[in-house]
């Protein structure tokens, strides 16, 4: 059956419409990974958005057990070809069954390629994906340029709290849309892992006197976090170690007066470069993120740059004078993508005054 893209801009791209038949109005981002396409549908950071991959064929190993929450959580897909047949040892299905099953609508056999340079040369906007063949444009525009993704942390967030059993280090996990394998890379470290939602006390998690707290990932605009911020100020103002990545990176630069603002198109994929400042080593890293830290007009008695962006010059990382506090932007648990960053997980532990 057919299905349309729309765009913000009016372009018009037609293809086939794949999972669910409903029609869903969501942020246009696209990825860059050649695999994992699992564990990016289930990237709680994607909430509000709806997903191009740009390589062409996706769905070739089906679905396996790789799922980075519970449910998926991007609003739409967008593929050039969708594998029919998939062939792993571990498949458990394929991806258009998976798409029903979650009630995800998509479009596949669109020129992805097209679509990634005009969002690229004109930036991320909002779009459309849906069956009617009847659309009305003047109607869908008005629409199209309302839509927000809002605050999106509270609807990924976890409701209760959990423990990952360790018989190390504790750590504080604030679960801000916290992919899975970051408790999990904690787990095998042997620490001891507590997973808060996002709207925790400073206060509840501080009684609990952990080793350290982490900060994870999860989506949307930080700055609509304003809770959330008030409370990381106050774990900032303690003597715990405490390692962020992604929005936990940007929330903590906002709790420190610190600015961010939205980028063109943002950075999603398993091949961005990193440059580790203090050692001059590059790391390529995977990431998922629209927004960045503006260290151009930071305070550098507060934080100095600890990572960079070899392509773009964008900050990817802060660590904090005078405190036990460090921040990345990129992914260092990975997956998908590259694990060359995960001895992060290793700084975190020393910071703890545990065993690398």
């Amino acid at each position: 059956m057919k299905a349309f893209l729309i765009l913000e801009d009016g372009t018009v791209f037609e293809g086939i419409s794949i999972g669910s038949s409903r029609e869903v109005i969501s942020e246009i981002v696209f990825n860059t990974s050649m695999t994992g396409y699992l564990e990016v549908l289930t990237d709680p950071s994607y909430a509000g958005q709806a997903v191009v991959m740009t390589y062409p064929l996706i769905g070739n190993y089906g679905v396996t057990p790789d799922m980075e929450s519970v449910k998926p959580w991007a609003e739409g897909y967008i593929v050039r070809e969708l594998a029919r047949k998939p062939s792993n040892f571990r498949c458990e299905g394929t991806l258009e069954e998976f798409l029903v099953k979650y009630d995800i609508p998509g479009i596949a056999g669109i020129d992805t390629r097209a679509l990634t340079k005009i969002l690229r040369e004109k930036g991320t906007m909002n779009g459309i994906i849906t069956k009617n063949e009847t659309y009305q444009m003047e109607e869908i525009i008005p629409k199209l340029k309302q839509y927000t993704t809002g605050n999106v942390v509270d609807k990924v967030t976890c409701q209760y709290i959990s423990t990952l059993k360790g018989k190390g280090k504790r750590v504080a996990l604030l679960d801000l849309g916290a992919k899975k394998n970051i408790a999990k890379s904690l787990q095998k470290k042997g620490c001891e892992v507590t997973i808060y939602p996002a709207h925790t006390m400073a206060k509840e998690i501080l009684d609990t006197k952990p080793d350290g707290i982490m900060l994870s990932n999860g989506p949307g605009d930080p700055k609509e976090c304003t809770e959330i911020i008030q409370q990381i100020q106050k774990l900032y103002q303690s003597d715990i170690p405490i390692f962020a990545i992604c929005l936990g990176h940007q929330l903590m630069a906002l709790a420190n007066g610190i600015d961010t603002y939205k980028m063109k198109y943002g950075h999603r994929g398993g091949n961005h470069p990193v440059k580790d400042l203090e050692t001059g080593r590059v790391y390529i890293s995977s990431q998922n993120h629209g927004y960045v830290v503006d260290t151009e007009h930071m305070n550098q008695a507060v934080a100095v740059p600890a990572f960079v962006n070899v392509n773009d010059g964008t900050n990817e990382g802060l660590k904090y004078t005078g405190k036990n506090i460090f921040t990345v932007q990129f992914h260092p648990e990975a997956c998908p993508g590259p694990q060359d960053s995960e001895y992060l997980f290793d700084r975190f532990m020393k910071m703890m005054g545990g065993n690398q």
